[in-house]
């Protein structure tokens, strides 16, 4: 179906684009920019004609020159990073022309699209939107500028690793944020397999960023499904507007005073190539390359699977002990069940009943008495090969076997992990211009690293790759699209999976650790020990053949695991596999066409339209297609009204239906208007709808985590019939009555009637949707204080959470737990405020904002994982040029204390400050930067997220020609 809709969309764009060719001559356009107070010549600075695409850069003597088609009168338009922009006519000669220019810092001057997805003022935007300019990339503090959006109004992270970052706005924050779109170049930057991004691992480099955009809240009625907590769109540069060679590295270190590693460099490597011919062809090159060593994540807190919280306790004093970020130790179970269990083995039968006889025969010998007993009398010499289990029998007789769960000793996730993070990004991109306003474009990203991502388990992503490919054909009105995005995982794995079978690889729990602990604990207690030394005695006998970190036997069975197939494991026969093969594609197609000129913008009227496919290929390794391909399609159509009513009203309406192959169609409106109280001041109002499609994984995922103690499952009824969990013989038991059932069996209580049956909604899992209300103003108050305010109101309907269900395995003693996401029963809602000040004194930008966020109504039993501080601020102050050449900038962060609930682990995250500072020095002879900086220069650790690691300062210095 890929293939069809590929050939189709290619041979009408081919058609298209054939019949828009023109040809005409070409005239040069020269000259020189200067600085108007100085006179120095201005390099990089990028000269355009207004209202076409083409043009160029100055070089490092600030001169310009290119091609073009146009025909004179035109406007040049001259622009730069810190510099105002300048319009200069061109009427009558076309080279050596002069343009002079005035450093400048103006507020409110952005134009931004994605609000409306048209050209507009940030001043006059109808929903809330932050940006990022060049200006501001430029001067940013923080090591790159995906880091610097943290420093944004009401945005907060969840940061898994160095190079992995989630982005999230208004609440419901989470490791992988499946509510929150990112876009690059227009492409859906998600992994498809994910359904989330990778933070910037693959995306676009430094050099070539040119701005950022961000929709806190819902934006579904543009942008389709997802994006109900925001959308990030991320611009790239034009290479007709800016061109030639540009080159960055930076060098430093992290880990200062890091208990778990001594101090390690940091260091990447930048470089952008663009170059145009004729104002009629261009192209782009962009390389980028980091390694770094990785945070530690090192919480080795004692952690309750089945109730999702932490508990006291540490291995020393806790049998059961199962650290955060310590795998393997996810794996336990009850004493006196295993003990029943080898004292039923046919084998031992007659051994555990012979030492029964014995003790009745002699009820008043202690354990040593009976051991010595029939070590020495002729009438129980048959039961002297069967002494190792004389204790278990004693125990089991005397009642000395606690029913308490005991845990294999697990490994640190430093031990599992690769630390050694590499991030390397490749763009390009080949444009051509057909007319001064239609253009063609053949863009590639493509990235691959290293990094650790947390989920429901912490992933170890190694030599993981997505790529990303699109063709678009676009005008003044109009765009037609067509990408793909390809996931690889490479060498990935799931690290408590590996932890957990390097284990069994030495020694199966069923088999061997359990039961030879059990004995251990039982022949100790027989001979008086308390129950801690009992505990201790049998750890170090069930792990006396246990592969040590380091050892030969570890980093053989590590290698073996790691690279086998989590499909392929097969308890039976000894193959064990934590490697995940995902090699998931996206494809996508989407136009767009602009009516606002064709109604000479008496109004407002765009229309698009979008299909996609997802097709999930993971072997059985994520999802469940060992043995069939799993393709689902999604398609969409929006329509956008918008009119200004005088100078001071202007009302958009827009709405967009769309249908997914599991889910029935749905339709998200919005409406905004935006009231003009005085000029550049604007009060806005609106009303929008968002949803999201339960994502691939709350469909389909069939996965093994937690070290194998439960299993993800997806949320559709066809999953929950493989299962038997919709069976009313084989149904799950819930958590809370499960708990309360192993509660009564450690206190000796009754537990007949204690488990409760969990039924599942019939329609399986459903989309999620949220009815979102803001209030804002943003305006100026006078040219040097600007001010954005605005307040929030959500609300969800069908929350997708999850449930964990306890199944019995036949008419045994064990269960198995099931992870499965479902829709919460009523309304969760969510509101919060938000205030940014921006001030200019004399050359100084100071700059300042404060959030609150806060959760409402929640249904019965509904888990909170709202994960968001109620408050957050940031502070800034920065001069591009204190003194001549020499600029700085300084950026403060603080955030309240909050309580952290996932599926992988659940506690309180406390609150952290960070302070980012930089100082740059422009050598404007060699057209470049030297820039001395760090990201949370006081070296304050702190960690965003329960169970991710702590980050510490990132001290750095980098030099960048060309910027």
């Amino acid at each position: 179906m890929s293939r069809i809709f590929t050939k189709i969309f290619f041979v009408l764009f081919l058609v298209f684009a054939t019949g828009v060719v023109v040809h005409a001559q070409s005239i040069t356009v020269s000259g020189t920019v200067k600085d108007k107070q100085s006179k120095e010549a201005l390099a990089g600075i990028s000269i355009t004609i207004k209202g076409q695409s083409g043009g160029a850069a100055t070089n490092g003597s600030g001169m310009f020159s290119f091609t073009t088609t146009a025909k004179t009168p035109f406007t040049l338009v001259a622009s730069s990073v810190g510099y105002g922009t300048v319009e200069q006519q061109v009427s009558g000669n076309t080279s050596n022309i002069t343009i002079e220019m005035e450093a400048a810092v103006v507020l409110g001057g952005d134009v931004v699209v994605s609000a409306s997805r048209t050209p507009e003022r940030i001043l006059e935007s109808p929903v809330s939107i932050e940006r990022l300019s060049a200006a501001s990339i430029k001067e940013i503090a923080a090591p790159s500028f995906y880091d610097a959006l943290s420093n944004m109004k009401g945005v907060e992270t969840s940061m898994q690793s160095l190079t992995f970052k989630s982005i999230n706005t208004r609440g419901f924050n989470s490791n992988g944020n499946t509510r929150f779109n990112q876009y690059i170049d227009g492409m859906d930057n998600q992994a498809p397999g994910l359904n989330f991004s990778v933070g910037n691992i693959v995306g676009i480099t430094e050099l070539d960023i040119d701005n950022v955009e961000l929709l806190p809240g819902a934006s579904s009625a543009l942008y389709g499904a997802g994006g109900i907590n925001g959308t990030l769109l991320m611009t790239s540069k034009d290479p007709f507007k800016y061109q030639g060679a540009s080159f960055q590295y930076k060098t430093g270190v992290n880990h200062v005073n890091d208990n778990n590693s001594s101090v390690r460099p940091f260091n990447q490597l930048d470089v952008r190539l663009a170059k145009s011919w004729n104002n009629k062809f261009g192209m782009k090159a962009a390389f980028s390359y980091l390694q770094a060593k990785d945070w530690f994540a090192n919480n080795y807190s004692n952690y309750d699977r089945v109730a999702n919280s932490v508990k006291p306790g540490d291995r020393n004093s806790d049998p059961n002990y199962d650290g955060v970020n310590s795998y393997g130790d996810e794996v336990s179970a009850n004493l006196r069940f295993v003990a029943a269990g080898v004292a039923s083995n046919p084998q031992l039968a007659p051994a555990i009943a012979g030492f029964n006889n014995v003790m009745t025969l002699f009820p008043t010998l202690n354990y040593s008495s009976l051991a010595g007993l029939i070590n020495t009398n002729p009438a129980f010499a048959a039961l002297r090969p069967g002494l190792p289990y004389l204790g278990l029998a004693y125990g089991l007789k005397n009642g000395l076997i606690s029913n308490q769960a005991v845990s294999r000793t697990g490994y640190n996730e430093a031990d599992l992990v690769d630390y050694d993070t590499k991030s390397m990004k490749l763009s390009g991109g080949l444009y051509y211009n057909f007319t001064p306003t239609i253009q063609l474009v053949a863009q590639a990203n493509w990235g691959t690293g290293t990094s650790v991502y947390t989920g429901s388990d912490r992933y170890s992503l190694r030599n993981f790759n997505i790529g990303q490919y699109k063709l678009e054909l676009k005008g003044q009105d109009f765009f037609v699209k067509a990408y793909t995005t390809q996931e690889r995982s490479g060498d990935s794995y799931i690290s408590s999976i590996l932890g957990s079978y390097i284990n069994e690889k030495t020694n199966p729990s069923r088999t061997g650790w359990f039961p030879t602990y059990t004995v251990a604990y039982a022949t100790a207690k027989a001979q008086g020990a308390s129950d801690a030394a009992a505990n201790a005695a049998a750890r170090s006998v069930a792990d006396a053949n246990r592969a040590l970190p380091g050892s030969a036997a570890f980093e053989t069975n590590k290698q073996a695991i790691m690279k086998t197939n989590i499909s392929a494991t097969n308890f039976a026969t000894g193959v064990y596999g934590a490697k995940f093969d995902d090699k998931t594609n996206l494809y996508h197609y989407e136009g767009m066409y602009n009516f606002s000129n064709a109604f000479n913008n008496v109004i407002e009227f765009q229309v698009g339209a979008s299909s996609r496919l997802y097709q999930l290929r993971s072997a059985g390794t994520i999802f469940d297609d060992l043995n069939r391909k799993i393709n689902i399609n999604e398609y969409g159509a929006f329509a956008q009204a918008g009119k200004k009513f005088g100078e001071f009203f202007k009302l958009t309406v827009a709405g967009r239906y769309d249908k997914s192959t599991n889910f029935e169609g749905r339709f998200t409106p919005r409406i905004t208007g935006v009231f003009t109280v005085a000029k550049n001041n604007n009060i806005r109002l609106s009303y929008q709808t968002g949803y999201r499609n339960p994502t691939t994984q709350n469909q389909y995922i069939d996965l093994s985590v937690g070290g194998g103690s439960q299993r993800l499952i997806g949320g559709l009824p066809e999953s929950l019939a493989k299962y038997g969990l919709s069976t009313e013989a084989t149904k799950g038991y819930t958590e809370g009555s499960y708990r309360a059932y192993q509660m009564a069996q450690v206190t000796g209580a009754p537990t007949t009637g204690i488990l409760q049956k969990y039924t599942f909604d019939s329609r399986g899992v459903r989309p999620e949707s949220v009815q979102a209300f803001e209030l804002g103003y943003k305006g100026l108050l006078g040219p040097k204080f600007l001010i954005d305010a605005y307040a929030y109101y959500n609300q969800y309907k069908d929350f997708i959470t999850a449930v964990n269900v306890y199944q019995q395995v036949g008419s045994t003693t064990d269960y198995v737990k099931y992870g499965v996401p479902v829709n919460a029963e009523g309304k969760v809602t969510a509101y919060g405020a938000a205030l940014g000040l921006d001030y200019l004194i004399g050359k100084y930008n100071i700059s300042g904002n404060v959030s609150y966020n806060q959760i409402g109504d929640l249904p019965a039993n509904y888990i909170n994982d709202f994960n968001t501080p109620k408050i957050r601020y940031n502070l800034g102050l920065g001069n591009r040029e204190i003194i001549k050449n020499f600029g700085f900038n300084v950026s403060y962060r603080w955030q309240d204390k909050f309580y952290w609930n996932s599926s992988f682990a659940a506690g309180d995250v406390p609150a952290y400050s960070s302070l980012d500072a930089q100082v740059n020095l422009k050598v404007p002879s060699i057209m470049s930067v030297i820039k001395l900086g760090g990201s949370n220069v006081l070296n304050k650790y702190y960690s965003t997220s329960f169970g991710n690691p702590e980050a510490g300062a990132i001290y750095y210095l980098g030099f960048t020609f060309n910027p």
